[in-house]
């Protein structure tokens, strides 16, 4: 029987600290649909936002700590009066609340950017604090870049916090610096040398700048370290975050190096990865550990007899833990809406409305028309599409497309949307098939937007697999993104890029994140 002092809690800051990755910005209902995902993969504590850094980013951390009921959702803050009191307010709706609030810690940090001595650095932590004890009786500090700082100083700020009301201390290695033996050696030094470490959490928050984010997180494990803060496919800024994924499998499987277990449901992990990849449109690389698309895969003919014999001579955990499936939706063009529903619940998709429900539907009965069969996957796309639709006002819908390509000839397309309900209709020509029907599109709406990003990934295999495609457009500081996905992966790009508009033009937007880099 696993006792409390063993649990190692899962701290997820994919909606934070994920998000300030350049793109992968996300709308309020985005930061919903992925909290009730980690919700439903028991993860314990959320990050929803920095809610000082907009009112969207505001409106976001309220909304998930009113959607979320079994995780903690937490509210990051400088260590500032106004952010934590707005934190405060955001986080006001939640079933479990904390606020995190942090000081940069580092003498480059305190000398060039706080411009503070280590007296008033240890000051202004001790009242951010007090002052978030106010809210909430969950209030964690962070010392940002505490991986460069003095050892002896985080010493004296951590006593000083926890004298405060701080019950869980985060020991970031902002940017990335440290190395695995290192960083164990001053978590175990911390919680030695400050008296009333038994009283506390020990926290990580680990970057990946040198590729070292989850061994340093588990060097810390190791050390007594209680909380890991990671990410979905670890996102995040820069080279990101300690992937979540990979830090509680090997927790998992190496039962004999970490005495500590997690809360986590295992199978809820690829799923997740695929929801968090479709909204941000940053695709999971084929040999990702855990979730990528060759993890479980064995070409070479050695492993594929010795996984044929006995899957342990090649596979330390099995697929089907990790939420990897070979399950097919058996459902066809004449299935009901209730199976329909039905197989939605099993993947984790409700939908909060009827119409988005036959919209979904709809969208399905299409697909089976155009597929053999379909897939959990397919499913999957057919949902972030009806969501991302959902989310905005659609002003512009395609009515039809037409798009002429051959070897030797320009290409050219011809588009009739719907603009607020009335019919339009334009032509262009461009460099492929793609460039050709937005070009079409734009001389309709001259949209003025700068096209960021445009990614193409296949759902499933086959040459009738759905095209998932995501379009970021930029216009005057807003950051949108557009998704589509169909078998022609040139209407899968128009509806995407229509998707994108409609949610620029309707203020579903999300200004580029700004939040303190713990």
């Amino acid at each position: 029987m696993n006792s409390s002092d063993d649990r190692l809690i899962i701290f997820d800051t994919t909606l934070r600290d994920g998000e300030q990755s350049p793109g992968a910005s996300m709308t309020k209902e985005e930061k919903i649909r992925i909290a009730k995902m980690l919700e439903r993969m028991r993860v314990d504590v959320i990050e929803a936002g920095f809610p000082i850094a907009s009112v969207g980013d505001f409106e976001a951390v309220a909304a998930v700590a009113a959607a979320v009921k079994e995780a903690t959702v937490c509210g990051l803050a400088r260590a500032l009066e106004k952010d934590i009191d707005r934190a405060g307010e955001a986080l006001r709706g939640a079933s479990s609340a904390r606020i995190h609030t942090f000081i940069a810690t580092s003498p480059i940090h305190m000398q060039h950017k706080l411009r503070m001595e280590p007296d008033a650095v240890v000051e202004q932590a001790v009242m951010a604090v007090k002052r978030a004890r106010r809210y909430t009786d969950d209030v964690e500090f962070s010392a940002e870049d505490a991986g460069r700082s003095d050892l002896d100083f985080l010493c004296r700020i951590f006593d000083a916090v926890i004298a405060a009301g701080a019950t869980t201390l985060n020991v970031p290695d902002t940017v990335g610096y440290n190395l695995p033996g290192q960083f164990g050696d001053t978590i175990k030094q911390l919680r030695e040398r400050i008296p009333n470490s038994d009283k506390v959490i020990f926290s990580v928050h680990c970057h990946n700048d040198l590729g070292l984010a989850v061994a340093n997180s588990l060097s810390a494990v190791c050390s007594g370290a209680r909380q890991v803060e990671c990410t979905i496919n670890g996102l995040g800024e820069r080279a990101g975050n300690a992937s979540l994924e990979e830090v509680v499998m090997a927790v998992k499987t190496r039962h004999d190096v970490f005495h500590c277990y997690t809360n986590i449901d295992t199978t809820q992990i690829v799923p997740s990865s695929r929801l968090v990849s479709g909204i941000t449109g940053f695709p999971v690389q084929p040999n990702k550990a855990i979730v990528g698309a060759n993890a479980f895969a064995h070409e070479a003919g050695i492993h594929q007899d010795g996984v044929l014999k006995s899957r342990e001579t090649y596979e330390i955990m099995r697929a089907e833990d990790v939420g990897w499936s070979a399950n097919r939706m058996v459902l066809g063009k004449h299935s009901g809406r209730n199976a329909f529903k039905a197989r939605l619940l099993e993947l984790g998709i409700e939908f909060d409305s009827t119409d988005a429900l036959n919209s979904a539907f709809s969208r399905f009965k299409e697909l089976a028309d155009k597929k053999h069969e379909v897939f959990d996957d397919d499913l999957q796309a057919l949902a972030t599409t009806t969501f991302s639709e959902e989310g905005g006002k659609e002003a512009l819908k395609l009515l039809s497309l037409k798009v002429c390509s051959e070897s030797g000839e320009v290409p050219h397309a011809v588009v009739t949307l719907s603009v607020d309900g009335e019919e339009a209709q334009g032509e262009a020509t461009g460099g492929g098939p793609v460039d050709a029907a937005l070009r079409a599109i734009d001389s309709i709406v001259a949209s003025g937007t700068e096209l960021l990003l445009y990614s193409v990934n296949n759902i499933t295999s086959g040459t009738d697999s759905q095209g998932e495609v995501t379009i970021r457009l930029g216009k005057e500081g807003k950051i949108v993104n557009g998704q589509g996905a169909d078998t022609d992966i040139v209407i899968a790009s128009a509806m995407a890029y229509l998707n994108g508009l409609n949610k620029i033009n309707s203020g579903d937007f999300r200004l580029r994140p700004q939040g303190g880099d713990v």
